[in-house]
C-alpha cells in the first residue's frame, strides 16, 4: 500500500496574478480553507501518513500553515473556542508533513528530484 506522497508545489503561481504576487497559489481559500489543505486531507483519506510538499521562494506560508502555532492555540483557549482550538489541532496533525525547498523554478521534474532522499 501507498503510504507517501509529494505534492510539487513550488511553482510561479503566474496563471492566478495579481492575486498570487504576495500569497502562494496553493494559500488561496476555497470558501475557508486553503487549497494545499484540500490536497493534503485527500491523501491522508486515502491512506497516505507521509507528506513530502515541495515548496520555492515565497512559499512560506504554507510550512506555517502546517506548523503547529502555540500562541495561537493559547489565545483561543483562552477564549474557550473549542472549535476553533480542534481545527487548529487537527491542521498540524494530519499527517507526517516535511518540506523541501526547491532553489531555482527548474520545473517539475526538478522539483520532483528534490524528493528523492525523501521517497527512497
Amino acid at each position: 500500500m501507498i503510504k507517501k506522497a509529494v505534492i510539487p508545489a513550488a511553482g510561479l503561481g503566474t496563471s492566478f496574478l495579481p492575486a498570487t504576487k504576495a500569497q502562494p497559489k496553493e494559500m488561496l481559500p476555497i470558501i475557508d480553507i486553503p487549497t494545499i489543505q484540500y490536497v493534503v486531507q485527500e491523501c491522508v483519506d486515502s491512506g497516505i501518513e507521509d507528506i513530502l510538499i515541495i515548496t520555492g521562494k515565497g512559499k512560506r506560508s504554507i510550512e506555517d500553515h502546517f506548523d503547529r502555532n502555540l500562541e495561537l492555540e493559547e489565545r483561543i483557549r483562552e477564549r474557550e473556542d473549542e472549535f476553533w482550538y480542534n481545527e487548529l489541532r487537527h491542521i498540524d496533525s494530519m499527517a507526517n508533513i516535511h518540506f523541501v525547498r526547491q532553489k531555482e523554478p527548474n520545473g517539475l521534474g526538478d522539483a520532483l528530484y528534490q524528493a528523492r532522499f525523501h521517497c527512497g
